[in-house]
């Protein structure tokens, strides 16, 4: 049996997400629309543990007919916290030229600083990406296990997810929150269902966690656009993205 068989046996959770949303049959029987039109192009922001998620997501955009790019980033990424300064010199322009639909920013483990300093940070994230043209979606991250590396931050890492609904809250129609718990649970959860779902390091996710996710980001983002419907697991789970190194501690 293959590693990408198993990862497909390995998600059943997904295939029941996607079902109703995606070419197939539904309950009755009765054929269910094939992926169809959505946003033109999605960008994805994030950290190094999107730069893993974005595998399968590039997979499954691919098979729903929708332009994707990540621009995620090993060891930073991020908008707010260190290294924020020389990343936003980068960003900014990596959106405005990626001419999205939609950004995606997933927040990261290094959204480090004050309540002011991240609500700054989104505000000006938002305002880069509705300049461009797009709609931000910013996404909570799977909850980790902090070393002494993270202990420190963790009041702030926790805080985010509230900042950023106060941001999106205050633009109505032009940014969203989408909760990631649905996925992730309210901690960090190293085997799910029988099988490696995050990274042994306490932070990143696994193949069967990132395709999760993936499932349920698609799902979110068509009922927040309702021309977008995602195609079918089946179509996506299977394209060889599991076996990427970056998973190497699975």
């Amino acid at each position: 049996m293959t590693k990408s068989r198993t990862l497909v046996l390995g998600l059943t959770g997904v295939l029941l997400l996607t079902t109703a949303c995606s070419g197939g049959a539904d309950a009755t029987g009765a054929p269910t629309p094939a992926a169809g039109a959505g946003p033109a192009k999605v960008l994805f922001l994030g950290d190094s543990v999107a730069v893993g998620e974005a595998l399968p997501l590039a997979a499954a955009f691919k098979a729903s007919g929708v332009e994707f790019q990540s621009i995620a980033a090993e060891g930073g990424g991020n908008v707010v916290g260190p290294s924020s300064g020389e990343n936003w010199q980068k960003l900014s322009g990596q959106i405005t030229s990626a001419k999205p639909a939609v950004v995606v920013y997933q927040l990261t483990t290094y959204d480090w600083g004050s309540r002011e300093e991240q609500q700054a940070a989104y505000g000006k994230l938002l305002t880069t990406v509705t300049g461009a043209g797009a709609k931000l979606v910013f996404v909570t991250a799977p909850p980790i296990k902090p070393d002494d590396f993270y202990l420190p931050h963790m009041a702030d890492l926790n805080r985010a997810p509230d900042v950023a609904k106060a941001v999106a809250q205050a633009s109505p129609g032009k940014a969203s929150v989408l909760d990631a718990g649905a996925v992730w649970g309210g901690g960090y959860q190293r085997v799910k269902d029988g099988k490696a779902d995050r990274s042994a390091d306490g932070i990143h996710t696994c193949p069967q966690g990132a395709a999760r996710f993936t499932g349920w980001l698609l799902a979110e983002l068509a009922k927040l656009f309702p021309g977008f419907t995602p195609a079918s697991a089946q179509s996506w789970a299977n394209t060889g993205w599991s076996a990427d190194n970056h998973f190497k501690d699975c």
